[in-house]
């Protein structure tokens, strides 16, 4: 049985078991084409999940059970708030990267996503963060230490302008999950430890997780909740 820990205790994953009635959801996914929101959608659709996602180019994914494909912009609030609603949750797995200003539009669009959310009156929102606001030490982020890479700052403050604008939502139920520093495409383990607003890293001061269990720690919270209104981050 694969497990994921929780400040060192064990909790058994739900999807290697019998499939969970209660956990069947109505999904929106935000950019559920890209990196981590592909395999989020993937997560989600295997474990019984009815997903919308939403995307900027539709023609990116392929048709499936379970899985409803419709054209977004987020930058456009009214008519994003318009889709969103009727879901159980939102998952947002929006990013600027192709973007000039990458910080700029990240930032517009997270905002654009929480206002629209609350609009339609959806009663959850999930947000892929970015491991760059978590503290390598109690003075220090990464995003502030000198091997950080250049090609990722826009991208990651934007992911800290996030943070700090959904700690500061009073009516949104909110959930932000950062990666550990390095996130790559692997194995789905199921097994990982959870922590706050301090990097996981390993015993050999390694911070890594593969895409798949990302994926499956955000369901999780989707499914169980236990970090309501906070941040918090995982890895090996």
């Amino acid at each position: 049985m694969a497990v994921y820990r929780i400040n060192g205790q064990r909790h058994h994953d739900p999807i290697d078991n019998a499939p969970i009635e209660e956990f069947d959801m109505n999904i929106a996914l935000i950019g559920a084409s890209g990196f981590i929101g592909s395999a989020l959608r993937e997560e989600a659709l295997q474990r019984g999940h009815q997903v919308t996602a939403l995307v900027s180019q539709p023609d990116k994914l392929q048709p499936a059970d379970n899985l409803t494909i419709v054209k977004s912009d987020v930058q456009n609030t009214e008519q994003l708030s318009e889709q969103l609603k009727g879901f159980d949750a939102v998952l947002s797995a929006f990013s600027g990267h192709a973007k000039e200003n990458v910080r700029e539009y990240y930032l517009q669009g997270v905002q654009s996503i929480i206002q629209a959310t609350k609009e339609a009156g959806v009663p959850r929102l999930l947000i892929v963060g970015g491991a760059g606001s978590l503290h390598v030490n109690a003075d220090t982020l990464l995003i502030d230490t000198p091997n950080f890479p250049a090609e990722y700052q826009g991208t990651a403050r934007g992911a800290l302008d996030a943070l700090a604008l959904l700690r500061n939502e009073s009516e949104l139920n909110w959930t932000m999950l950062s990666p550990a520093a390095e996130i790559f495409p692997g194995k789905r383990t199921g097994s990982f430890q959870l922590g706050k607003d301090d990097l996981v890293v390993d015993a050999d001061g390694n911070s890594r997780i593969s895409v798949q269990d990302y994926a499956v720690a955000l369901i999780n919270e989707l499914e169980q909740p236990q970090h309501e209104g906070e941040r918090f981050t995982l890895g090996y």
